[in-house]
């Protein structure tokens, strides 16, 4: 040790730990907004962030490699997460779509779910980071639960059948509606409600209840064991009902609302999972009230829980440290995008989100110092997805010419705004995980707008190969299955079977199947819209599943890719009607993502060893991601992964870091 050092110990101390950190691993940080779409020509985030608007993606652009990568049929979040996650297409990580369907196991609900992770044949990358004794966090991931790390953290995978995932409900007092719109209340449209109707009764049994001009009405919101009870009334000298009490006792007020978009605080309560009981949080919006009691009221609850993050006790530090968890604007399918007054407080849940996930970082990194954190969140996917704002700003919607050019610019600016909520996580996740770290930005899909809805069971039926009741109260669809030979199930094919689909499935063989398929087939593939627009660009068989990289175990038995701007869906009219104007305004099943520059997604990377300022000249393909990532972390490459390493954005051919 030189004199100068041994005469100055703290000098030599300091020394030590700088010398020690220019070679301490680095960290990474990937963040995975779903549904961030990303393409050159209508949604150009990287023209944006030039331009100021997105100041972190923008030091991301400086400092390291930027392009677009491109998805994996057929399009949607649990392939394209497993996809990204595995660097191996369907064929190999085997998550086809989201509710599969196997061998041996009833259709009329799903067998396997692709957000789960047991789907996945192969391991996903943050099981080989811990392999090499690496601290790995994964926050809203699709497919990382039942969680699979060891000694890790997950919170909330989303979708995988584990964990009390407490889904936030709407309560509505208007009549009749529950039957119209049959199962599209239901979450994956087999699962609970998240719609519910219930009669607004006479209020009665309440303490020191206000006074009212006209006679005080209540509604008994039950979700997840317990009620809160909503006491709607109207003021002395108003002629209408104009204002909610909320309880759950009908003794304590909780909160008052007195308008439209109106959100409570953050309130305690108790509620049910699988017989446990667990104190949480809940917060309501008056979504609607009118002078004569008609009530729509949301509920959402605290996802935060020790049931659904592991280990639990992280949960408890976590709402301690941040605060209840919001992560999943709406509902899946959607439930706030039947009427005008939907849209204000969908636009508040969806920044509500942002915050949280923002929030979330600085607290992490110190309390648990992950080497690897990878973080989703929904919200991009849920805004792009909805009525309000895509049919209106991309140019090939159909109801794109409808408004003028000032309505537009308010629309972009609140998505844009979406964007810069995405922009501040990262600024958050730059600032937290330190200099020496990899800071990733990508998303599995992107969203394009809905032309027509098309009911292809509507089309079977006809045939006379579908059959069905429906429940008068609910007006949910009874299927027929010993008559039915044919029918489309979510989300990309059909499953025939000429003697009937009742029971455990087993796929068709012989010649009457291949002509019942066959027929079908024909019929797919002569279906045209009103312009002569075809529905579909290919109908394929499943023995050609690997034609779209797809596991032929896995796949109905006839696969289709639709022509952008059609939407399939499992819905049944009464009509049978085969086309319908659509609801929502974006999707992404079902389509080709190669073709389909609206699904293309953003790739950026920066950290040691990355070029800085470099513009990937083409599009990648999801499956380099991983690949790519485990080189810079010095990681090697397991032989299933089907993706290249992105060499040309290393500043040095070959290995970066060294883990």
């Amino acid at each position: 040790m030189p004199a100068l050092l041994r005469r100055r110990p703290l000098l030599a101390a300091l020394c030590l730990l700088l010398s020690a950190s220019a070679f301490a691993a680095p960290r990474l940080y990937w963040f995975i907004p779903d549904g961030m779409r990303a393409d050159p020509y209508q949604f150009d985030v990287f023209k944006l962030a030039e331009e100021g608007r997105y100041p972190n993606i923008k030091k991301m652009m400086d400092n390291g490699a930027y392009g677009y990568s491109i998805p994996t049929f057929p399009g949607h979040t649990p392939v394209n997460f497993a996809t990204l996650l595995t660097g191996a297409y369907p064929e190999v990580h085997g998550v086809s779509d989201g509710p599969m369907r196997v061998e041996g196991a009833p259709l009329d609900k799903p067998s396997i779910s692709g957000f789960s992770s047991t789907a996945k044949r192969v391991p996903a990358i943050w099981r080989i980071f811990e392999r090499r004794g690496l601290k790995v966090a994964l926050v809203s991931i699709p497919g990382s639960t039942p969680p699979e790390l060891d000694a890790g953290i997950t919170i909330r995978g989303r979708f995988g059948g584990w964990g009390a995932d407490l889904h936030a409900l709407i309560f509505e007092t208007k009549r009749g509606q529950r039957a119209k719109r049959g199962d599209s209340v239901r979450l994956f449209y087999n699962g609970p409600e998240l719609t519910r109707y219930v009669p607004a009764l006479p209020a009665s049994g309440w303490s020191r209840a206000p006074r009212s001009a006209v006679p005080p009405l209540e509604l008994a919101m039950e979700g997840y064991g317990t009620t809160v009870y909503a006491l709607v009334y109207a003021p002395p000298r108003e002629a209408g009902y104009g204002r909610v009490r909320l309880s759950l006792d009908k003794k304590t007020t909780l909160a008052e609302l007195s308008r439209e978009g109106q959100w409570t605080d953050w309130k305690p309560i108790a509620v049910h999972w699988g017989g446990a009981v667990l104190q949480t949080h809940f917060k309501a919006c008056l979504i609607k009230l009118d002078a004569g009691g008609l009530a729509r009221i949301r509920l959402l609850y605290d996802v935060l829980n020790p049931l659904i993050v592991e280990p639990g006790v992280v949960a408890d530090e976590i709402e301690k440290g941040v605060g209840p968890m919001v992560d999943f604007p709406d509902n899946w399918p959607a439930q706030m995008n039947r009427y005008s007054e939907d849209k204000g407080p969908l636009l508040a849940e969806a920044h509500m989100a942002l915050d949280w996930h923002r929030r979330l970082l600085p607290f992490f990194y110190k309390k648990y110092a992950p080497d690897v954190l990878i973080q989703d969140t929904y919200t991009p996917n849920q805004m792009l997805e909805s009525r309000w704002w895509l049919r209106y700003l991309d140019k090939d919607a159909p109801d794109y010419g409808t408004i003028d050019e000032a309505k537009r610019a308010r629309l972009r600016s609140q998505i844009e705004g979406i964007y810069a909520g995405l922009d501040k996580i990262l600024g958050a996740a730059i600032k937290a995980a330190g200099p020496n770290a990899y800071i990733v930005l990508s998303s599995d899909h992107g969203v394009i707008p809905i032309k027509r809805e098309v009911r292809i069971n509507n089309l079977l039926a006809r045939m006379g190969l579908l059959h069905y009741t429906r429940d008068p109260a609910t007006g949910e669809p009874r299927i027929e299955w010993a008559r039915t030979t044919a029918i489309h199930l979510k989300m990309i094919g059909i499953y025939v079977k000429p003697s009937g689909l009742a029971g455990p499935w087993k796929r068709g063989r012989g010649r009457a199947y291949r002509k019942l398929r066959a027929r079908v087939m024909k019929a797919l593939c002569d279906l045209k819209d009103a312009d002569g627009t075809p529905v579909f660009n290919r109908v394929i068989p499943w023995e050609q599943a690997g034609v779209l990289r797809l596991p032929k175990d896995r796949v109905p038995d006839i696969i289709l890719n639709v022509h952008p701007g059609y939407y399939l869906t499992e819905e049944m009219g009464d009509g049978k009607e085969i086309f319908a104007t659509p609801i929502q305004s974006g999707y992404k099943q079902a389509l080709d993502p190669a073709t389909t520059p609206g699904l293309w997604t953003p790739f950026i990377v920066m950290g040691p060893g990355v070029k800085k300022g470099y513009r990937i000249p083409k599009p990648i393909r999801h499956i380099d991601q991983a690949p790519t990532l485990l080189t810079l972390m010095g990681v090697p490459v397991p032989s299933y992964m089907q993706g290249r390493v992105l060499d040309e954005i290393l500043a040095k051919p070959g290995p970066v870091s060294t883990h």
